[in-house]
């Protein structure tokens, strides 16, 4: 298939990942066993019943039930319905914008996803259970607007220690409440204004972190970089290879991944072989198989036919896809050892009384993938320099590990910064919510789509930018 075939494909398939029945999903067609056919017979007690008027059924349909209401982590109120013979979807004005393509369902969001929960109407109820969700609108609403300020096309997502999202904004979006037209609606769903955290796309660089482990796991800490490396018949170039005057060179690991060498980590690819490639990322990174999370499936992708795709692999190209949120996993994994679950349900609630906790949400620090003892450091010291180099500053107690990203997809470059905001008091525990700042640290992602209409041509331009998202989180967390 096509390559930017390909991308188009997959990046749908994970816009479309909380559905039951995704669009893009053909139903299998019933088996005859599904189906008992009764034996004609000729007897006369056949023909009698047969020829019986038939009876009406006198069965009611069962009473709508309406969906419950969808609540912030601070109780703010997000989604609600009033008429279950209408059950037209009121999204309050406040939020309606910034989290339109995360809840309405025709975005396939979480009025799709937790279905079951919020149409299960307990004690025969006319209205099913409301939930709480693990997002904080007040920073959701504070970092839309900050992207739409800076006409930031993209998505940024805030992740807490134990998996929680704190934030999945993604720029553009549209107001819900005034949309009435079904083919507009479809184009706005899966469109411009479609779900950027959850669409896959090249990672570039940022998939670094995952071939920095491999690496160091194969004992490779030193290869010749060329600058530019021909190999049958295929080139490899790093970004700065026109312009530094140190080509060739004996590079490190560090040196690589600090410097974000795409001729290094290629060849480490290729002498490692495409079998412990594959084995080590889904072990390791959990990043072959799908992750199966409360609001849907992350499904990462990535092919290797040949050895040029092996070697393109190893800096994010070539057939590698993935989306923000699993970005924002890794850089958990990156800092603190363990990859945990991300997930967005706090509370099933009652709807009558939203103080009224019926059922606790998903589980927080769920470890679903674990990078080893001895590989950590070097990774650590590897993303410390890269932040050393971004020039963000944080507050007191914090500190920056990071990645950068510069990736070629088939709609232009995307640049990425994948950071955690490390608190010196997290110990990878849980921390309440509503003082998190105090204890917990903050995993942000940092996608921009549209860089030429800023002048950026490297992800580590792009660091004012992710600078004004870090203060715009902090300045909206207690």
């Amino acid at each position: 298939m096509n390559k930017k075939l390909m991308a188009l494909v997959l990046a749908f398939s994970a816009m479309t990942a909380c559905s039951e029945t995704p669009p893009h999903s053909i139903p299998v067609s019933e088996s005859a066993d599904d189906f008992q056919v009764e034996t004609e017979t000729t007897t006369e007690e056949t023909i009698e019943t047969t020829t019986e008027e038939p009876t009406e059924s006198t069965t009611e349909p069962p009473p709508p039930v309406m969906r419950g209401k969808i609540y912030d982590t601070n109780g703010n109120l997000l989604a609600y319905s009033e008429n279950p013979n209408d059950e037209k979807r009121i999204y309050p004005e406040e939020y309606a914008v910034s989290f339109a393509n995360l809840i309405t369902e025709m975005s396939a969001g979480y009025d799709m996803c937790f279905n079951d929960i919020l149409r299960n109407a307990p004690n025969d109820k006319d209205t099913g259970n409301s939930i709480q969700l693990t997002i904080d609108s007040d920073v959701q609403n504070a970092l839309y607007n900050y992207m739409a300020e800076m006409n930031l096309v993209g998505s940024v997502v805030v992740m807490r220690t134990d998996g929680s999202l704190v934030s999945q904004v993604s720029y553009p979006s549209y107001d819900p409440n005034i949309i009435e037209s079904p083919e507009y609606d479809e184009e706005l769903a899966w469109g411009a204004c479609g779900n950027k955290a959850f669409q896959n796309a090249e990672p570039g660089s940022c998939f670094k972190i995952m071939s920095e482990v491999i690496s160091d796991k194969h004992g490779i800490y030193s290869l010749w970089d060329e600058g530019e490396w021909t190999d049958d018949g295929a080139t490899i170039v790093n970004w700065d290879s026109k312009t530094s005057s140190y080509y060739p060179m004996e590079r490190s690991l560090y040196s690589a991944f600090i410097n974000s060498s795409n001729i290094f980590f290629a060849k480490a690819f290729n002498e490692i072989g495409k079998e412990d490639v594959l084995k080590d990322l889904d072990e390791i990174f959990h990043f072959v198989t799908n992750i199966e999370c409360d609001f849907g499936s992350i499904e990462n992708n990535i092919e290797i036919n040949c050895n040029d795709d092996l070697r393109r692999s190893a800096f994010g190209q070539s057939y590698i896809l993935t989306c923000p949120i699993y970005l924002a996993t890794l850089g958990r994994e990156a800092v603190f050892g363990d990859m945990v679950r991300p997930f967005v349900l706090k509370n099933i609630i009652d709807t009558d009384n939203p103080e009224k906790i019926l059922e606790n949400g998903s589980q927080p620090n769920e470890i679903i993938a674990t990078i080893p003892e001895e590989y950590r450091q070097n990774l650590l010291d590897g993303m410390s320099g890269v932040a050393a180099g971004l020039g963000v500053y944080l507050p007191e107690n914090f500190t920056l590990y990071a990645k950068t990203g510069t990736a070629e997809t088939w709609v232009g470059d995307f640049l990425y910064i994948t950071g955690c905001l490390k608190n010196a008091n997290d110990t990878g525990g849980n921390y309440d919510y509503a003082n998190y700042s105090q204890n917990g640290s903050y995993i942000v992602v940092m996608q921009i789509q549209n860089p030429a209409e800023h002048g950026l041509g490297f992800a580590s331009e792009s660091a004012g930018y992710y600078q004004g998202i870090v203060n715009t989180l902090f300045e909206n967390q207690k």
